[in-house]
This record gives C-alpha cells, structure tokens and sequence, in this order.
C-alpha cells in the first residue's frame, strides 16, 4: 500500500528534514486484511425477525384503517399489500445475503469488519485507537441467544458493531478485548 500523507516529505527530498511515513508510526502495523469469521447462523432469522417488525410497521395500520374506512379500502389496502409482498420477499431473501457477506475478526492488533451489500464497507479499529467496549442485546436479540459488541473508536465513522455474536461468544470477546486495550500502548485519542 503506497499512502504518503501530504504533510510528510519522502526520504531524501529537498524540502526539510527527511521522514519516511514509516518512521512516525509508534505501534505495530496493522496488516490490512478482510476479515476471517461469519456471524453466527443465528442471526439470519434473527434479521428476518426485524425485516418483518419493519415490514408490519406501516402494513398493519394501512390495513387497519383500509378496513375501517370503506371510501378508502382500495386506496390503502393496495399499498399495504404490496409493501408485505415486498417486505416478505426481502425477508426471505436478504439475511441469507447478509450472512454470508458479513464478516468480522479479532487480532491481537485490531478489530476488522466487513459489511454492506452493494456498498462495502471494510472497518478496521486499531487496538490503540479503543475507547470503550459495550455489549448489547435487544429484546428479539435475546430470544435468539445472540449479542452485539460495540467498540467505540477516537473515529468520525463511528463505533464498530459486530452484531450476531452468541451471547457467551460475546462475552468473552469484550473481555478479550479489553484485556488487549488495556495492554496497547496509546491514549485511543
């Protein structure tokens, strides 16, 4: 990987002191990879659980009041039907998808994910740069025995999630990665 940041001069160049980008990294080099684990088989009824809950939300009441108010029947009972036909097909569909695009690991260096369907989106949180660790768990999450960890970073691009995780698997992971911040160098600043 060739990044030079533009405030840092190449070796041997005329305009100041010479630094290599190298030579300003304090910590180990994180090795840029994609991630080995998948979320745990779990999660792919637990995300066709939460497309339905999503799908329900706007079909339940246009159903409702396209009973209640004849004038409208067929002006709301049609967008109610399409949007379950809709939702019922993704839910079918999308969480194996998912599944099997999803992934995330844990080194003694950092925590890489990779999520997103179309748009990929490769997250890695150096050790160094962990604030917090959380685990989660929602109240559908619970009944599929999973949890979610949630690394909080000193980055724009917000916490990383890894969602899907067995609730004891998770457990020992925010354990595990707490012992490994606690033992990297830096102020995750």
């Amino acid at each position: 990987m060739n990044f030079r940041p533009e405030n840092l001069p190449l070796e041997g160049e005329a305009s100041g002191a010479a630094v290599s980008y190298d030579s300003c990294m304090t910590a180990p080099r994180t090795a840029l990879r994609p991630p080995q684990h998948r979320f745990d088989p779990r999660t792919v009824p637990w995300w066709r659980v939460q497309w339905l809950i999503t799908t329900a939300v706007p079909v339940v009441p246009l159903a409702v009041l396209g009973l209640l108010i004849p004038p409208a029947r067929l002006w709301l009972l049609i967008p109610a039907a399409a949007i379950l036909v809709l939702g019922l097909a993704a839910a079918l569909a999308l969480p194996v998808w998912w599944h099997r695009v999803h992934r995330w690991e844990v080194t003694d260096t950092a925590v890489y994910t990779l999520t997103g369907y179309f748009w990929r989106t490769w997250r890695i949180a150096p050790m160094s740069r962990i604030q917090t660790v959380d685990t989660t768990q929602g109240p559908v999450q619970r009944s599929f025995g999973l949890s979610t960890v949630v690394v909080t970073t000193a980055s724009s691009a917000g916490a990383v999630k890894l969602e899907g995780l067995d609730q004891d698997e998770a457990s020992a992971l925010a354990e595990r990665l707490t012992e490994l911040t606690d033992a990297t160098p830096g102020d995750a600043t």
